[in-house]
């Protein structure tokens, strides 16, 4: 719509000759091709435009400027620099409002695209200017000194161009131009000499299209008259004075011709013309362009005539026909091509690459610019291939920041300066030059510095397979395996009087099946945790403990009961034996404890996840409270229980069971004291082997100090495991023990009478006593000075004894 709005007021002033640039300056600025191709389109279509006998005159003129660039070209320019994967680049333009809207347009879409501009350099919009030269040589210092930028994006004319890049070739800068359509299809430029010196350029032009009619318009122009078209008959003077010269020096030739020599030699001169000439020197994609503005103008006019007369100039303004073009619909190779509600024409734009071919610039077409979907489009994977080739030049501030770093800023003013850092622990970045690093689910992904991805924690527990587990394991098989073997001694043995004196087989039973529940329960603590495992493991292990103390317990009572020869604890203990009510009270008691904790407080599996490349899987007590008392609880009854089994540690030597369980309870006590710091201290997944490890010791510790004494009676002991030696052990015990009894009791007599003697006195002598035994009263007899004990007294309480055991 740009070069719409520019054709409009120099076609409507071209009507009127009063308005035509006639000056000297003028003449000399339309000296060049494309203002004559631009002359020539104009007489071609004449007709359609005034279709009345006297036909327009339009003149085109320079004065109002070169085409600017709109919005479409910079947003390509800046899409093609950012899929480059340049950041750090440089703009020089003309300092007048075409440079000006251009340099503020590609502002804005560098932004947009994360484009930085390392430098600006505005050059004079006229070459007469004094310090234009100047201004080139500090835009060539300028590219020269920031090594770090390698792009270029150039706003300005041909004529400009020219002088920009001859001083560059000689100061060998070798960079990537973008160029502008003001120049980007540029042929007089291709030919300078050495140009493939600069480097690549790389340019944006209008959409090209089918032009063969307009380039048979040209081979047959010189058989126009000249009569209405000023550019042709001044072109044709060119001619004339350039026509001994070769290509490239005669196109120089036409730049540089003034008025004056011309005017000087035009009339000795005889007219030639130059097949192709003009050609060679069209734009392609700006020919096309024009033709579809001129197609749209015609099309504007015809509507603006049907209602009034358009022979008189001033029929319409400039501005009605602006809205006129708005509704113009133009058809190009069966595509609608419209103006938007910014007034620019919806055509795509070709990305040009210059390449040298057999030592020429040729102006090939790269890619297809699609402005309404922001895409490049290719003709074929060779065309892509170019395009890709591009990104091989580096131009930015910074180096890339890898993935696995993120972007740190630095005391540059400018976004694209910056600093690569790694990315902190736990976190990650998998793009290159990504402003922060992404942080990591740290309950489930860890990372470790530098990381370009989150990895998922590995899930740790007490396996099967871990070397630990399985020792712990084979010492509780190794415990089934002993249970199972003392149930077998203790089965073929059942008469004897060890097993008897254990109370019998069935609370030898019960006793050994509580032991294997016990190795039993050591299996939930291995493997993954699951809900039944943490609510299995420690009511199994809790309440077979408690029935196991029990049983123990009341063997305590009964040996302390039978060896007991004071008439009061007798008579206490006679109170508490009793064997089924007190076991199923004591483990009753553990049982509601263990419910009311899974009610209640029901422990659960729980996500341990302070190791942090690892998520550990362990149960959760639910209450520590509920844990304590349970735990408590059995270690109150084994309390009891050792203070029962210490005051009948004194046993006969083969009925010693009271003296090793008290050794039993004491390993369990020391296994739990130390599991209670060691348990608060220790994480991870061997905690449950902590557990594990105090269970088997207090469990190991009880059944060897209850069983294993009696196995070896049994199996390697089978003398003294007989009736009669039996009771001559406990005939021996129950004789002394008779004996200190009575001892007690007279001292005590004497004590309470008035008599000073001793009773130790009437022992002094072998006279006072009848077979080795003194007169001591036995309890339930009356002492009768000089009466000699019955023989069978000290019989008859080992039998007692033995048949309340």
């Amino acid at each position: 719509m740009a070069f719409v709005s520019f054709l409009i007021p120099c076609f409507v002033i071209g009507t009127d000759t009063a308005f035509s640039c006639q000056n000297t300056d003028d003449f000399v600025g339309a000296s060049s091709p494309g203002d004559i191709v631009i002359g020539g389109l104009f007489a071609v279509h004449s007709e359609m435009l005034h279709p009345e006998e006297h036909p327009i005159k339009p003149v085109i003129q320079n004065c109002a400027g070169t085409i600017p660039s709109d919005f479409h070209q910079t947003r390509a320019m800046a899409h093609l620099i950012c899929e480059s994967g340049w950041n750090w680049i440089g703009v020089i333009a003309t300092d007048d409002d075409n440079g000006r809207f251009a340099l503020e347009s590609f502002g804005v879409q560098a932004m947009a695209n994360n484009v930085c501009i390392a430098f600006k350099e505005m050059l004079p919009a006229y070459l007469s200017d004094n310090t234009f030269q100047t201004k080139v040589d500090h835009a060539i210092e300028k590219i020269v000194k920031e090594t770090r930028v390698n792009v270029i994006v150039v706003f300005m004319r041909q004529f400009h161009v020219l002088k920009l890049f001859k001083k560059a070739v000689k100061r060998n800068v070798n960079k990537i131009w973008i160029a502008s359509d003001n120049w980007s299809a540029a042929v007089k430029i291709s030919t300078i000499p050495n140009i493939r010196q600069l480097g690549t350029i790389v340019g944006f032009g209008f959409k090209s299209g089918d032009i063969s009619t307009f380039q048979d318009f040209l081979r047959n122009l010189h058989e126009k008259p000249t009569d209405n078209n000023k550019f042709l008959h001044e072109y044709i003077m060119l001619l004339s004075v350039c026509a001994h010269l070769e290509y490239h020096d005669f196109q120089m030739c036409i730049s540089n011709q003034s008025q004056d020599d011309l005017l000087q030699n035009v009339e000795n001169k005889h007219q030639i013309w130059r097949d192709g000439f003009l050609n060679a020197n069209i734009e392609p994609g700006f020919i096309h362009s024009t033709i579809l503005a001129v197609y749209a103008i015609a099309h504007a006019i015809k509507g603006q005539c049907k209602d009034r007369n358009c022979k008189d100039p001033s029929a319409f303004t400039p501005w009605e026909l602006l809205e006129e073009l708005k509704k113009v619909t133009v058809i190009d190779n069966d595509k609608e091509i419209k103006f938007d509600s910014n007034g620019d024409m919806s055509t795509s734009y070709d990305v040009l690459l210059w390449k040298e071919i057999d030592g020429h610039m040729e102006i090939t077409t790269m890619a297809e610019y699609d402005p309404e979907k922001g895409d490049f489009i290719f003709e074929d994977e060779e065309k892509k291939k170019e395009f890709l080739d591009l990104k091989k030049v580096q131009s930015t501030c910074s180096q890339h920041c890898r993935p696995g770093q993120m972007k740190k800023v630095t005391e540059s003013p400018h976004t694209c300066c910056y600093e690569c850092v790694y990315c902190p622990e736990n976190h990650y970045s998998n793009q290159t030059d990504m402003d922060y690093c992404y942080r990591c689910n740290n309950k489930t992904y860890w990372a470790p510095a530098n990381s370009t991805t989150c990895y998922r924690k590995t899930i740790h527990f007490l396996a099967w397979t871990d070397w630990f587990a399985i020792f712990l394991l084979l010492l509780s098989a190794f415990g089934v395996v002993l249970v199972l073997s003392i149930s077998v001694i203790f089965t073929r043995n059942l008469n004897t009087p060890v097993v008897k004196a254990s109370g019998g087989l069935t609370v030898c039973y019960i006793i050994l099946f509580s032991h294997f529940l016990i190795f039993l329960s050591t299996v939930f603590f291995v493997d993954e945790p699951t809900e039944f495992k943490c609510k299995t493991r420690q009511a199994l292990f809790g309440i077979s403990f408690a029935l196991c103390i029990s049983c123990i317990l009341i063997k305590s009572l009964k040996i302390l009961l039978a060896f007991s020869f004071d008439p009061k604890l007798q008579n206490f203990l006679k109170c508490l034996y009793k064997p089924i009510p007190t076991v199923v009270t004591c483990t009753g008691i553990q049982v509601i404890i263990c419910t009311c904790w899974l009610i209640f407080r029901t422990p659960f599996v729980k996500q341990n996840f302070s190791i942090p490349r690892a998520i550990i899987l362990e149960c959760n007590e639910g209450s520590i409270v509920a844990f304590g008392i349970m735990l408590g609880y059995i270690a109150a009854l084994a309390f009891i229980c050792f203070i029962f089994a210490f005051k009948g540690r004194k046993l006969p030597e083969n009925y010693n069971e009271a003296k090793f369980i008290t050794f039993g309870m004491l390993i369990y006590f020391i296994a739990w004291i130390v599991f209670i710091p060691v348990y608060a201290t220790t994480f991870g997944k061997y905690l449950p082997a902590v557990e594990i490890i105090v269970v088997l010791i207090s469990n190991y510790g009880i059944l060897c100090c209850t069983f294993l004494p009696k196995c070896y009676i049994i199996i390697y002991k089978q003398e003294t495991n007989t009736k009669s030696a039996f009771l001559k052990k406990i005939y021996t015990y129950s004789s002394k023990s008779a004996g200190s009894v009575a001892v007690s009791q007279i001292s005590l007599d004497s004590k309470s009478s008035s008599s000073r003697a001793t009773i130790s006195d009437s022992c002094k002598s072998e006279k006072n006593s009848v077979n080795g035994n003194c007169h001591f009263q036995v309890p339930g007899q009356r002492l009768i000075k000089g009466e000699v004990l019955p023989k069978n007294t000290a019989r008859t309480v080992a039998r007692k004894r033995l048949s309340s055991i």
